[in-house]
């Protein structure tokens, strides 16, 4: 098996609450967005579901840019990919 490119993940800020262990950023090999998704979840429980939903979908008020183009979850991840996840900031 051939190992996956790594790529840099930016996690957003307000993930510091929920997952205080997390750091903000991290190298990963995934070779999808999903893998990646399930890598965070194997490492810190429940980020998945945070990120995206049972559908499979990524959550209607998170977004990911992976070199600046917003992506899906099927989405492969290229070699020294700069991957941003994102969460929408609301207010009243």
């Amino acid at each position: 098996m051939v190992e996956s490119a790594p790529v840099l993940v930016r996690l957003p800020a307000q993930f510091e609450r929920l997952f205080p262990e997390a750091p903000r950023l991290l190298e990963l090999h995934a070779a999808s967005v999903a893998e990646l998704l399930a890598m965070l979840d194997a490492r810190w429980p429940g980020m998945r579901d945070r990120i995206a939903d049972t559908s499979p979908a990524i959550r209607r008020h998170v977004n990911i840019f992976v070199n600046g183009a917003r992506v899906t979850l099927d989405t492969p991840l290229p070699p020294a990919a700069d991957v941003f996840i994102l969460t929408a900031i609301s207010g009243g």
